[in-house]
């Protein structure tokens, strides 16, 4: 019998809030794993000593094998991940910030664990995404995520008048991120690029106790000014009109 994959959410990136965003089984049976894969071991073991603060974990911090799961793992790598699983250990994936597998490099883990017929446990915690639909007062009943928009400008604009486009065809919200340094010329180039009636919103630090949630026409944000977001993470949404 295999193991099974708990993916185990974490918090957006404020250490105190821990306890407000993961229910306590979630945390209790985090608390009792001895395998991880994780985005940075370093990270991961932080977290786990925040668990830890609140239920003992049931092996020493330095007995916990942590393994790495980045942008820079092979493929090929990928089912060696999955061996202490596929022997009858139960493992965890951990996000950095947020849930696993969602603009996450573990949905390719997820994904072979579901084709080597090991089992797989989504656990409740924040993902920034859905908060931001939440609190945007836009479409919350069709929505896609697009990730990072092109870098170059030129490009960029295209990019958003397209996901306006198809947003105002469809009535279908669209999310994107962007490195938190670039989040000014991000907001510049949506309020630039889009109609004047479309819908904007910035959501910057959900769940922290720096919060900014923002929504407001395009022409609107031209005037406005700038939110408080620069080296944040933050979640932009548009909604043509």
């Amino acid at each position: 019998m295999t193991g099974t994959l708990f993916l185990i959410p974490n918090t957006l990136g404020d250490t105190e809030t821990l306890a407000s965003v993961l229910p306590e089984q979630v945390q209790q049976l985090t608390s009792q794993l001895d395998y991880f894969v994780a985005e940075n071991a370093k990270t991961a073991r932080a977290f786990l000593k925040l668990v830890h603060a609140r239920h003992p974990l049931a092996k020493p911090l330095q007995e916990i094998r942590i393994a790495e799961l980045n942008v820079n793992t092979p493929a090929s790598a990928l089912a060696g991940l999955l061996q202490p699983l596929l022997a009858g250990q139960d493992g965890g994936l951990v996000s950095e910030a947020g849930v696993p597998a969602v603009a996450d490099p573990g949905a390719d883990l997820v994904r072979l664990a579901h084709q080597h017929g090991i089992p797989v446990r989504p656990l409740v915690g924040p993902s920034s995404l859905l908060l931001a639909v939440m609190a945007s007062g836009l479409n919350g009943q069709s929505f896609a995520f697009n990730g990072y928009l092109p870098t170059d400008a030129a490009q960029r604009a295209s990019r958003i008048r397209e996901l306006e486009q198809r947003s105002r065809k469809e009535k279908q919200t669209q999310l994107f991120i962007e490195t938190p340094y670039r989040n000014g010329a991000m907001l510049e180039a949506l309020s630039a690029a889009c109609a004047p009636g479309t819908l904007i919103c910035v959501a910057t630090d959900l769940s922290l106790p720096s919060e900014s949630i923002r929504t407001m026409t395009a022409a609107k944000w031209k005037s406005a000014p700038a939110p408080d977001f620069h080296k944040k993470p933050t979640v932009f949404l548009l909604l043509g009109q």
